[in-house]
Parts: C-alpha cells; structure tokens; sequence
C-alpha cells in the first residue's frame, strides 16, 4: 500500500507544478492516527487536564516493575538495591519535568520533540529507533509476565499465552487515543484493588515481613550491607524505565492549552502524569520485591521473580482458593494497560521513523503489526531470563538521549543557544545538529564501552552515570561552541523574530494535500509556492530541499492566508 495517490487531473509534468497528495484510508483517518507524526492541534485537545493525566498514569499500571524491583534486591541485596531504585527514580524525574512540560505545551510527542531540541531532522531517527526498542523491549517482558499468569491459572502453554497477549491488544490501539483512554478508565478500580490488596493482607497476617526485609542480603551473596558495585549495577537496570517519558508524552500532547483558568491544574496534571510516573514506579519496585521476599521459600527463585506466584501467596491468608484467579484477573488487568500503551507508542515512533526514510506513510496502525512482531519474537526466545544484562545495556543509550533532550530544554533555551520554541518541521532544520545527536552517540559510546568493562570494574557499574554525565555536559558545550548555528537551517516567519501571524489555531490550507491544518503544523515552501503541512513536507523526495537554500539573512516569507479562524 503506498501513501500517496496522484489525481488523473493532475498528472505531474515535467514543466507544470509538483503533484497533490491524498492519503490512504487509513492515514487520513486521524480517529485513528491520532495526528502521529504531526502537531496535535488545538481543535483535537477535547479532553481535560483531569482526564489526559489520568489516561496517561494509566498506563503505567505495568507489572514489570515488580519484577524489576524484585531482580535488582534478589542481586544486590536490600540496602543497595533501595539505594538504586531510588537514585534512578530522581534522576527520572528530574529528567523528565522539562520533557513533560514541552510535549504538553507544544503538542508535540518525544520524537518532534527530540528533532528541536539538538538533534535535527535525521538526527531524531535514530532515537526514533532507540524508543521503538524500549516499546518493544517492555511489551515483550510485560506479555512474558502476562503468559506467567494464564499458565498458572487455566495450564495455558507460554508460548501460545505469549501470542494471545500479543493478539488481544490490537483491536485497542488500533482505534487509537479514544480507545486507550476509555480502556484505562474502566479498568482503573480493578487495578486499584488489585495492587493494595496483597500488602493490606500481609500488613495483618505477617506484620514482622518488612524488617526482615530491610536485612535481606539477596540471593547471590550480596550481603545485607551497601555496595558501591551493586548501587551502580542496580541503578543501571533501574534506569532501563528512564524512556518511559517518552510514553507519557504521546498522552501529554493531547494537554489542552495552559490558561489562566485552568493553569494550577494544568501543571499539577503534566506533573503528575509525566515525571511523577516514577514515583508510583519506585514504589512499585520496592513492593515487587518484598512481596517476592515473602514468596521466596514457598516458590523458590525463578518463581518468586515472576509477579503472579507472589500475588497468589500473599492472598491466600484471606481468598485461599481463590487467590489464583484473583491474581491471574490482576496481573491480565495490568498488562492489557501497559501493553496497549507499548504497541500505540511503538507504532508512534515506528511511523516517524519509516516516514523519514522511506517518504511513505501508510498509516500508523501498520506499524503496530511490525511492533508487536519483534515483540513476541523476543518472548518466544525467553528475553525474561536475561532481564538485568538486557536493561542494563538497554539505558545506557536510552539516558544519553533523554538527558541530552533535556539539557537543551533546560540549559541551552535558556542561555540563548538553541531557539526559545521546539521547531520539529523538516523545512526549517539542519539533518542533523550534533549539539544533541553527537552529545548522544559520544556519551553512549563511551558508557556500552564502560558497561562491557573495558576501563575496569567502576567505571562498568557506573556506566549509565558515565552516560548521563557526558550527555549533560557535551549538549550545552557543543551548542556554545557552535553558537546554535545548526538548530534552525533558516528563520520560521511565525516563531522567529518579527514574526508575522499570532494566531496559532488559525487554519492553513496545505498546497499539497489541500487539508487545512493549524498554522504551527504549516511550513511556507517555494516549491509548491505556498504553506504545506508537516507530513506533505516531510514525505516530499523531489523538493531538493530547496527552502534551506534561501541566501542568508533572507528568510522566505510566502502568504498563509488562514482558511477556516477557530
């Protein structure tokens, strides 16, 4: 199926104007895309603050968590292993304010965020890649622990459990951002009981659990007492969850627009649902793994890792035969809410990614089906057993990029090196700034190096310390010492200086598409002698790029003439 369709009527010729673009079905539909590789305007932001928080944190209803949580004590013991969590669950949210509160304000998802902030146009693809990994990375752990529960519920074979829960999701996100939020509604009150159930029953039926918790050693020898190797080690795994942001973004751009009268619960919301996932996080991880703690000698190690045989002991005391289907029904209940957010992320960024290269959009919803692949092949090849090595190596990359995004947005907007706004249009950006795309490849270089021990044995526990440090520091010098020339290839006439149009939720007519779209998803374009949207614009592989092209100091300033004034 290709994107594009060429009217008869207008043919191209090799004197006469580019062609018109009509999208395929399912690409025009935006009740489906969700507006997935453009600006969410203004006119679909129909939910309030309330409702796009709580649609957001309802997505991380996740057990992975648990298992992480449960991993990390396992390995390094209690002292070190709270130590980790909670260092990585800081440096999450404090990381993800600024990301959280650009997605919401522009209407933006991490990807278009990423492009302005120090990567560029082709910079971004690679990121593009390294969140649709983390997409596929979590729903295949969250569908192995999901296939865990029915086998132990009903005997369900693993391995046809792992394409159920791979199958049962698609009809959700293929309805896009209304079926998700609906999904994470109705299922919010089982959940609820279903997480603070198990520890009101131990918290009466065995109230000595905890301090003998708080003296665990692990089960490899670790020792009750704090490690400088397991902290690192342990952070690192926990930081494996820093990308997680960029979930909470796909929801945060769907943020109506900050006033006067709604601004105190604008900003609680966008904190809460962006960075403040992490605090439900580490608290989720701490709780895996005490219950594990407490399931340890009734089902062994391999077992006690697996969220459901923990649930199932914990409830016993008070539902006995019913403790199975009970905790079966929990753990289903949250894996659908996580997993339908991993497969309409994932499809998000594979879009972006494929629309780059390949000039073609298809749809969104086709990249769902290439998601969930990769993501059941993992489960069929038993990635849980390789959980710690697998999300260790995994945030090595995935903190170089989120720390050097938010550098820019913290440090560089402010000292005047990178433009005030999140410009994420191709005909206004370098292919690629290496104030944030080189800050990312040289920091997560240097930390995989760290990570496989190359400098020695600190420097490889510390390896994501290294990552965030370099990242940090290398994204605000290269962009001093470039003086943010590679940000904008030339000036926006709406968001630069002297700009020329104030109305933002104004309607353009797209020359290309002829689809009216919202001034800041508009880019003015010489070749098509007038405003195209993003989406025509990114998916052009004839222009030359001929609009970076003016000479310098003379930006072009085409007509927009508004269509249809909201």
């Amino acid at each position: 199926m290709t994107d594009t369709v060429t009217r008869e009527s207008e043919a191209p010729r090799p004197d006469g104007p580019p062609p018109r673009r009509s999208y395929a079905k399912l690409a025009a539909d935006e009740s489906r895309e969700d507006f997935s590789l453009r600006y969410a305007p203004h006119s679909f932001r129909r939910w309030s603050p309330t409702m796009v928080a709580s649609t957001a944190l309802g997505g991380i209803a996740y057990l992975a968590d648990f298992a992480i949580g449960a991993s990390i004590v396992f390995t390094y013991g209690f002292t070190s292993g709270l130590a980790s969590i909670l260092t990585a669950a800081a440096i999450i949210f404090v990381t993800g304010i600024p990301i959280a509160r650009a997605c919401a304000k522009y209407g933006l998802d991490m990807d278009l965020v990423t492009r302005g902030a120090g990567f560029g146009y082709f910079g971004s693809t690679l990121t593009s890649l390294i969140y649709a990994s983390f997409t596929f990375i979590f729903f295949a752990l969250e569908g192995s622990i999901m296939a865990q529960a029915m086998h132990q519920a009903v005997g369900l074979p693993v391995q046809i459990g792992y394409l159920l829960t791979t199958l049962i999701v698609i009809p959700i996100v293929f309805r896009g951002m209304g079926a998700l939020a609906k999904v994470q509604a109705w299922t919010q009150p089982v959940w609820l009981i279903g997480m603070v159930l198990p520890f009101l029953v131990l918290a009466f039926e065995a109230p000595d659990a905890w301090g003998a918790f708080t003296s665990f050693g692990g089960t490899e020898g670790a020792g009750a007492g704090f490690s400088w190797i397991g902290f690192g080690l342990g952070t690192g795994v926990a930081l494996s969850l820093i990308a997680q942001i960029g979930e909470q973004a796909d929801y945060l751009r769907f943020m109506p627009a900050k006033t006067e009268q709604n601004r105190r619960r604008w900003n609680l919301a966008v904190l809460a649902a962006g960075p403040g996932w992490v605090i439900i996080g580490a608290a989720k991880q701490l709780g895996g793994a005490f219950l594990a703690f407490v399931a340890l000698e009734a089902v062994g190690k391999t077992h006690a890792l697996e969220p459901i045989a923990p649930q199932i002991e914990a409830l016993k005391p008070w539902l006995g035969s019913v403790a199975l289907p009970a905790a079966a029904l929990f753990v289903i209940v949250s894996q659908v809410k996580i997993n339908v957010t991993n497969a309409y992320s994932g499809s998000l960024s594979w879009s972006n990614f494929f629309s780059r290269v390949t000039h073609r959009h298809p749809g969104r919803v086709w990249y769902i089906f290439l998601n969930l692949a990769i993501a059941l092949t993992l489960m069929e090849m038993n990635m849980f057993a390789a959980l710690n090595k697998l999300l260790g190596f995994y945030s090595n990359v995935g903190i170089a990029w989120i720390a050097a995004v938010a550098a820019d947005l913290v440090i560089n907007k402010r000292l005047g090196w990178s433009p005030p706004y999140i410009e994420f249009k191709r005909a206004y950006l370098y292919a690629v700034n290496p104030a944030g795309f080189g800050a990312m490849v040289v920091a997560s270089t240097v930390s995989i190096l760290a990570f496989f021990g190359v400098f020695g044995r600190y420097p490889e526990a510390f390896s994501t310390f290294i990552a965030a440090g370099l990242a940090l520091v290398l994204c605000p010098l290269i962009a001093w010492g470039t003086k943010g020339r590679y940000y904008l290839a030339r000036p926006n006439p709406v968001n630069g200086p002297g700009a020329v149009v104030a109305d933002v939720t104004a309607t353009h007519e797209c020359a290309v598409c002829d689809t009216a779209y919202e001034l800041p998803d508009i880019a003015d374009c010489p070749v098509h002698a007038g405003p195209v949207c993003s989406l025509c614009c990114s998916l052009d592989a004839e222009c030359g790029d001929a609009c970076r092209k003016a000479p310098a100091g003379e930006p072009l300033l085409l007509p927009l003439p508004t269509v249809r004034p909201h």
